[in-house]
């Protein structure tokens, strides 16, 4: 049955209804205070706030008073600039300058500029120095293919920056820095001069607690020193592209912090990691990737920062952080981690360092939480009568409680791995198992498997095996 068409009237007034109810909505958003219509643009890209100025006389100036300004010029034009799109590199330009000349003179609380134009370096320093003029407490800037320096001075002795976040090829630091209020700085991509610039832009922040350095250029320099006693998290990632010549073995970066408690190392290990006066370190992540041409000498380094990583209490490491390890003399070279608690290994174990997570244990006389966040790899090879099982480690007999097993597939290996910890792990209390995606859902498998652990007598005299 077709369905009955409205009269005309009926559609007209029907339409007429849903405008005027469209209407009450808007007037509805309009009619809110000028603060709350500050922090919904807040949220907003810069260019699209600008365009509410034209809705009514309601929103022409709201814009100018927005506490954010976000602006990426990848929404105005693609990759290919400069010289093929001169006209929307100076729309561009334009477009940056008239928001900072109609803006109103209240403080800013979020600066965010990615650029990709090379062409105009003192415009965009201009930028930069009028957000910190405005008291900027957030600073965003990725500037990419710039040669010449854009970072003002006036950046440098900032009163009221909070967080910093840097993406640039190079900065050059003056003699004096000071940011008084600086807690967040991360750095992506930076280079320094030389290794006092370095220094001096870490100890111009006295109040820093979080710092992360992602694939920074320690190109050519010799000694970098990061001396921080608020610091309280750290964070490298150097694991760059750049191919180190054959004579040149890196640098040496120094951390001295006395309130550190929290440090992440993802890399391969080519500069040495020198971790002094860290007494307060509580947790620690490793992930040290092995290229092969430099096996020897990652090895070592690898052992040096475990070593200095030895009163942890939590420490989570990879599987191939564990393979680094295979090429060393565990007995002889690794220390024994007295504080360690929570070890959980973020990668899945593979057939040839399994060898290694079980020596690795054996250093861990008081640990109580054990994880493996990917399980075994698939063709993972573990026996109930291997040789690996003749020597118990200690803590498993002694002081494990909590043993969590993620991306459980119910392979043989993966079972005989948790009988064996029932068997010998005497202080036992609870046994986590969750289910790998692929396997979620089948029921027999499941049931097959839970009724195989009902099997197993433990040497704990109550725990409990939960599956998810």
């Amino acid at each position: 049955m077709k369905p009955k068409k409205l009269p005309m009237s009926k559609y007209r007034g029907h339409k007429q209804h849903e405008i005027e109810h469209s209407c009450d909505m808007v007037d509805r958003i309009s009619n809110l205070p000028d603060c709350i219509l500050h922090q919904i643009l807040s949220f907003m890209p810069t260019k699209e706030v600008v365009k509410t100025s034209v809705l009514s006389t309601r929103w022409k100036n709201l814009w100018a008073y927005v506490p954010n300004i976000e602006i990426d010029d990848a929404v105005l034009y693609p990759r290919e600039i400069d010289d093929k799109h001169p006209s929307k590199v100076t729309s561009f330009m334009n477009f940056v300058e008239r928001v900072l000349r109609m803006r109103d003179a209240s403080n800013l609380e979020k600066f965010s500029l990615r650029c990709r134009i090379s062409s105009d370096a003192s415009q965009i320093k201009l930028w930069i120095s009028d957000a910190i003029s405005h008291n900027v407490r957030e600073l965003d800037l990725c500037i990419v293919d710039m040669i010449l320096p854009v970072i003002p001075r006036s950046m440098f002795h900032s009163m009221s920056l909070t967080i910093l976040k840097l993406e640039i090829e190079w900065i050059e630091v003056p003699s004096d820095v000071s940011f008084s209020c600086l807690k967040n700085v991360h750095l992506d991509y930076v280079g320094f001069l030389n290794d006092g610039d370095a220094e001096r832009l870490f100890s111009g922040c006295p109040v820093l607690e979080k710092l992360v350095l992602a694939y920074c250029q320690w190109i050519h320099l010799d000694n970098i020193l990061i001396s921080s006693p608020t610091l309280k998290s750290l964070t490298i990632f150097d694991d760059s592209d750049f191919e180190p010549e054959d004579d040149d073995i890196g640098c040496k970066i120094k951390i001295i912090a006395a309130n550190l408690t929290s440090f992440e190392y993802i890399g391969h290990l080519s500069n040495e990691i020198l971790l002094s006066d860290i007494p307060s370190l509580v947790r620690a992540y490793i992930h040290i990737s092995l290229p092969e041409e430099r096996q020897n000498e990652v090895t070592c380094r690898a052992v040096d920062l475990l070593k200095q990583l030895r009163n942890v209490m939590a420490l989570g490491l990879s599987n191939v952080t564990m393979e680094s390890l295979i090429f060393t003399d565990m007995p002889l070279h690794l220390p024994v981690f007295p504080n360690l608690i929570n070890l959980t290994l973020t990668k899945e174990i593979e057939n040839y360092t399994f060898g290694a997570v079980m020596n690795l244990l054996y250093f861990c006389p008081n640990l109580q939480f054990f994880g493996l966040s990917e399980g075994f790899e698939h063709s993972m090879d573990l026996g109930e009568e291997d040789r690996i099982w003749l020597l118990v480690p200690i803590c498993m007999s002694n002081c494990l409680k909590i043993v969590t097993f993620k991306n459980f597939h119910a392979t043989d290996s993966e079972i005989c791995f948790l009988k064996r910890v029932l068997k010998y792990a005497t202080v036992l209390e609870r046994m986590n198992i969750c289910w790998s995606k692929t396997q979620v859902g089948d029921r027999k498998k499941e049931t097959d498997v839970i009724k195989e652990f009902d099997k197993i007598e433990s040497s704990s005299a109550a725990f409990v095996v939960r599956f998810t």
